[in-house]
């Protein structure tokens, strides 16, 4: 079993994510989670090209930032 703090160390560690827009929502999930910016943007590129016509977005994921207030 997976520790949830474990987690949410990880995912302070990856701060940048890619999310996929959810087909008839205005929700969306997190496809993956990556330290550099950069390299989220390089798999953007190969989600896109596999994947054509489905919504992806590079973003910052601030839930779990411990210096937002």
């Amino acid at each position: 079993m997976i520790d949830p703090r474990s987690q949410k160390y990880q995912q302070r560690l990856n701060p940048w994510v890619i999310t996929r827009r959810l087909p008839g929502s205005l929700h969306s999930t997190v496809i993956a989670r990556f330290r550099r910016r950069v390299e989220a943007e390089g798999h953007l590129k190969v989600l896109q090209s596999t994947l054509p016509g489905t919504e992806f977005e590079v973003m910052w994921d601030a839930s779990e930032d411990p210096h937002q207030a």
